[in-house]
């Protein structure tokens, strides 16, 4: 009988190194020592002819070594499966639950996801790992395999994925009460934009940019200020630092209170969000495909084309 290709007690010692950012925590968890921990991990790097794991603080896994972690929690998931639709025939049974790896956009993240993954976690039990990035850059960590499962602003699926329209989040251009009365005095205009500093939250953040593009016809290239979180992004529109795009389930009470206001109150940017999943394992991600629809449908916007709505 050949050897295996992968051994996977080693490749179990690489996923709980990335998970727990230490050789030590890994240890820990898995019950061996520091040493174990690390033989194992050295073996599996020579068998494959990769470092898998950066020592670093925290140790973080190298490209090769997230997707073999990434093989490695389908592994589970899809043995957890086998016992669970056949439990007679096993007396052992996995000491803690399967973990699904999600890539989430950060605004939805701190908006309507949660809900629903309250919802899975108590129905399941099974544990998330949740990535955060753009809705325009989650479907590449789906075609890297990754993720099993992703949000996305991409129309387009990925191969080997289906995808299903979960609806529209709705932006909102806004600002301090203060802010908009020193930048724009006499309204909204290309000039008055491109001299007003705006919040972007990364690199890749194109929605101010977009939103003035649509109602101004221009492109404006505004002072900005980077804020890497949602909540944050929010907070520093409150105190007056600059204007930027918010969803309207976290913009609304704060236009309702008084301490942001809309630049343009019938022009908000509607960006339609989609759940792609892997077909692979669309059996067992079932509960949580239908929980992640059901929980979007009943908190975002009906689901159509990207659009301006006025």
């Amino acid at each position: 009988m050949t050897n295996p290709i992968i051994e996977y007690s080693a490749l179990a010692a690489v996923a709980a190194v990335v998970r727990e950012g230490s050789f030590e925590r890994a240890a820990a968890a898995l019950g061996v020592t520091s040493s174990a921990v690390s033989q194992r991990i050295k073996a599996i790097e020579e068998r494959v002819g990769a470092v898998l794991v950066l020592r670093t603080s925290p140790c973080r896994p190298t490209s090769v070594g997230a997707r073999m972690c990434a093989h490695f929690e389908r592994v589970q998931l899809l043995e957890r499966n086998l016992i669970d639709g056949m439990p007679n025939l096993f007396t052992v049974h996995p000491a803690c639950a399967p973990t699904i790896r999600i890539a989430v956009n950060g605004d939805s993240l701190s908006t309507w996801f949660p809900a629903a993954a309250g919802e899975f976690a108590r129905r399941s039990g099974n544990l998330l790992d949740l990535v955060l990035e753009g809705e325009e850059q989650t479907a590449q960590l789906l075609r890297s395999g990754e993720v099993l499962a992703a949000i996305t602003a991409d129309p387009a699926a990925v191969q080997g994925c289906r995808i299903t329209p979960l609806g529209i989040l709705r932006y909102v251009a806004v600002a301090s009460p203060a802010y908009f009365t020193r930048f724009f005095p006499n309204g909204i205009d290309a000039l008055s934009l491109s001299k007003a500093p705006m919040l972007r939250t990364d690199r890749e953040d194109a929605l101010q940019a977009r939103w003035a593009k649509t109602v101004l016809d221009s492109d404006v290239s505004p002072p900005t200020h980077w804020v890497p979180s949602t909540q944050g992004f929010v907070d520093l529109l409150r105190v007056g630092l600059g204007w930027g795009m918010v969803p309207h389930i976290l913009g609304d009470r704060y236009i309702a209170s008084g301490e942001l206001q809309p630049l343009e109150p019938l022009r908000a940017l509607d960006v339609t969000l989609y759940w792609q999943y892997s077909r692979l394992f669309v059996h067992i991600l079932h509960d949580l495909n239908k929980t992640v629809i059901a929980t979007a449908r009943t908190l975002l916007f009906p689901p159509s084309e990207e659009r301006m709505s006025e």
